[in-house]
């Protein structure tokens, strides 16, 4: 009776841990590297934008399957007449392995001070590009 007993304990702990196998996902999708360009081909690598500038930033997604969020959120974070660190804007795409460009414009000119674009992986802060406009 003791050996039945133990092979149900067993054949239980086995089925849970089946389950909570099957839930679990590793994700090993990462930003190999991040840049800002004043192109949208991203081959002029900047920090620093004229005010009538579009503002580009590219994230080269690595070992990423198809269902993998990119995030770029755009902060003013000391910019003539207006708050510290206000948001601008946010952006989200999901994609798989593949160089992601995110960009901002403006209808105006862009105001003089500094900048940052944060981008997330997955929901994640992966990287932090600070930059200038001039």
């Amino acid at each position: 009776m003791g050996n039945r007993k133990f092979w149900m304990v067993l054949g239980a702990l086995m089925l849970v841990l089946a389950t909570v196998a099957c839930e679990f996902s590793a994700s090993t999708a990462n930003i190999g590297d991040a840049w800002l360009s004043d192109s949208e081909d991203g081959n002029n690598r900047v920090t620093t934008f004229t005010q009538d500038a579009v503002f580009y930033a590219f994230a080269d997604l690595k070992n990423a399957p198809e269902d993998t969020t990119l995030k770029a959120v755009w902060i003013a974070v000391d910019v003539e007449g207006v708050d510290p660190n206000l948001v601008i804007n946010e952006t989200e795409f999901t994609s798989g392995s593949n160089i992601i460009t995110f960009n901002l414009s403006n209808n105006n000119l862009w105001p003089v001070g500094k900048y940052r674009v944060e981008i997330y992986l997955n929901g994640k802060l992966d990287k932090t590009l600070d930059f200038e406009v001039r």
